[in-house]
């Protein structure tokens, strides 16, 4: 998520209290690791991500969208 997030930056984040919406930055699970994406779309079977560097990331593009129920917090500092 660079440039907006650095490799090893704290970022606080909570689980989701609220709908998600486009621009958010989310944590999720996938496969057996948490990855920080900004929400591109949201679908009824699932939220679309992208990365910030869209050269580098590997994103929905990549793996499609990712479950609901995968997403474990929603990133509310800092706030990009």
């Amino acid at each position: 998520m660079t440039p907006a997030y650095m490799p090893g930056q704290l970022v606080i984040a909570l689980r989701p209290w609220r709908s998600m919406v486009v621009g958010d930055v989310i944590i999720f699970q996938h496969g057996q690791i948490e990855k920080l994406k900004r929400v591109r779309s949201l679908h009824h079977d699932g939220v679309h991500v992208i990365g910030d560097n869209l050269a580098e990331s590997t994103d929905s593009r990549a793996f499609g969208h990712v479950a609901y129920q995968s997403v474990t917090a929603i990133v509310i500092w800092p706030r990009r």
